[in-house]
């Protein structure tokens, strides 16, 4: 379904994110900054060529691209507590990835009143993540609260530049670190309670058709079967295409944001995910 949401089109981007008027661009040290106060020194960067037993990610190197629009990318280093990113924090909307919210915020509360989920809303949660389909989307987000909801994902996951829209969990805004902040908050439990949150895990582990795209795909083999994702994908009535794509790994989170001329179609910004991905990897898939 296609809604209005008043988006400017961003121009060439380089090293991370599209750049506002009067901004600069940021350079390859400035990008892969720590994205908290706390943790702004990202330290030595670790060899390019670890031996086998080496890191899965390098988030301190580079990440550069020269696409059309706007992009950005927050990788969360859960072992160390550490956020790196591009920057500025601009924000775009999540679309699809909200679902992932939406059952997370449904399920933990049907925990909190030691309710036991019918097995139709169970199936319909099911497909709402593994399929993406929209339909019943609305319904749970309305027993959420709405935008109720939306503020508390805020402040149940720590998030700093998320804003929610009355009657839309599609418009949510966030920032690519907000993003990797709620897979986060996914994953270790929070978002959807001690109960739940293996169940919602082992959904996201299994999307698949038109939804299982992005870092899923550049993973390596092994990797892949433990990694839970949610992405978001739409051609809005603003004249863009808006990709939002998340994913829980073992010790680790990425967020990646884009939005770009909708005459450039879906795969133009499935592809930045997966090479903002392969990009962070230690060792990229040949």
């Amino acid at each position: 379904m296609r809604r209005p949401l008043a988006m400017l089109a961003c121009a060439i981007v380089l090293a991370g994110c599209s750049t506002p008027t009067g901004q600069k661009p940021q350079n390859a040290q400035q990008q892969a900054a720590a994205t908290d106060d706390a943790t702004q020194s990202a330290g030595p960067s670790p060899s390019a060529s670890p031996s086998a037993g080496g890191p899965l990610f390098t988030p301190t190197q580079p990440v550069t691209m020269n696409v059309k629009g706007f992009w950005s990318w927050a990788f969360y280093d859960l072992k160390e507590d550490k956020l790196y990113g591009s920057t500025p924090y601009t924000t775009s909307d999540t679309a699809s990835m909200a679902k992932a919210w939406v059952a997370a915020d449904w399920l933990r509360r049907q925990g909190e009143q030691n309710k036991q989920p019918a097995a139709a809303a169970l199936t319909e949660l099911s497909r709402m993540i593994r399929d993406s389909e929209t339909e019943n989307t609305f319904k749970y987000h309305v027993q959420n609260g709405n935008l109720t909801s939306i503020k508390r994902m805020v402040t149940t996951c720590g998030l700093t530049e998320t804003k929610g829209t009355q009657n839309s969990w599609s418009l949510t805004q966030m920032s690519a670190r907000d993003v990797a902040r709620l897979a986060k908050c996914i994953g270790d439990g929070r978002a959807a309670g001690p109960k739940w949150t293996g169940w919602l895990l082992n959904e996201m582990r299994n999307v698949r058709g038109p939804g299982r795209f992005g870092p899923i795909e550049v993973l390596p083999a092994d990797v892949q079967k433990t990694t839970a994702i949610k992405n978001g994908w739409l051609a809005r009535d603003d004249g863009q295409w808006h990709i939002a794509c998340m994913a829980v790994g073992d010790g680790w989170t990425i967020g990646i944001m884009a939005h770009y001329p909708s005459t450039l179609g879906k795969d133009y910004g499935t592809k930045t995910c997966r090479e903002v991905t392969k990009q962070l990897l230690t060792q990229p898939p040949h």
